[in-house]
């Protein structure tokens, strides 16, 4: 069985410059991110899904992509893969001093169990204290500084509401959360009746933030529902051209009428349900 050094020897030889894949000889640290995303929702898809016949290839292929940022800062000479898993084994063995109380990985483990409110305590101190040590002038220091701005959307509003909510900044129930969408929902609409685009977004942008909050305080993930509703809307949408292409017929040739009645036998036919009143 290939180990890991046999995968990093592996991406050597794809970037040797003699030898290696023209591909990957022609790749950046741009190029791949890309990839990396992707790689990265394969393996949420297959967790989602269950599939876990095919999860140790999607994991393998995430892996890849770390391994392949380590090459290409190897031959700059900026760091490898080495520093890599120490700078992680490092950080993680600071974060969880409840675990490793002196610091050694390999120290016996009789640390006392703390209750989970004071770890909780504890990881936010250190993750504090390493913002702190990043921030470039620590009196601009704030709770936001390392939510990552290239994080999607929706995850990042997450993250963002969180950390607002740890000071308080918080509304205090989802039913509370349901009334600020229906207000931002009203100023969409206003925004629509004066026909100003750039106010449109904004105030569009104001509902999707809201909705995101809704769904925090729901404790539903909302990448993960937005996944799930896409996945709905594909599964009715296919049942819709299956039924027509049955019948001889394209969407295209439907009203929206038929369209609708198609639609909802699509939901009847999704919750297993009899299609005859």
């Amino acid at each position: 069985m290939y180990r890991l050094d046999d995968l990093l020897h592996l991406m050597t030889r794809l970037r040797d410059p003699r030898h290696g894949c023209p591909w990957d000889l022609q790749q950046s640290y741009a190029s791949i991110v890309p990839h990396t995303i992707e790689e990265a929702y394969e393996v949420a898809d297959a967790i989602e899904r269950s599939d876990f016949e095919h999860l140790p290839g999607e994991l393998g292929d995430l892996l890849f992509q770390v391994v392949y940022y380590s090459q290409l800062a190897r031959e700059e000479g900026r760091f490898d893969f080495a520093a890599v898993v120490d700078g992680i084994t490092r950080k993680l063995i600071r974060r969880h001093p409840h675990v490793f109380p002196d610091g050694d990985l390999y120290g016996a483990p009789d640390q006392p169990k703390l209750d989970e409110a004071a770890i909780r305590q504890r990881w936010e101190e250190i993750k504090a204290e390493e913002r702190a040590e990043k921030a470039a002038a620590p009196e601009q220091l704030s709770l936001l500084d390392d939510v990552p701005q290239a994080l999607p959307a929706l995850s990042r509003s997450v993250k963002l509401q969180k950390r607002a909510a740890r000071v308080g900044f918080d509304w205090p129930e989802a039913l509370v959360v349901v009334d600020k969408l229906r207000e931002e929902l009203d100023e969409l609409l206003e925004a629509m009746s004066g026909n100003d685009p750039q106010a449109i977004a904004d105030e569009l942008g104001d509902v999707l933030f809201a909705a995101t909050n809704l769904a925090r305080h729901l404790a539903v993930d909302p990448e993960a529902a937005l996944r799930g509703a896409n996945g709905r809307f594909e599964w009715r949408f296919r049942f819709i051209e299956q039924a027509l292409r049955a019948d001889g017929r394209s969407p295209e040739g439907c009203t929206l009428d038929e369209l609708e009645a198609l639609w909802a036998e699509a939901k009847r036919a999704e919750r297993g349900e009899s299609g005859c009143a």
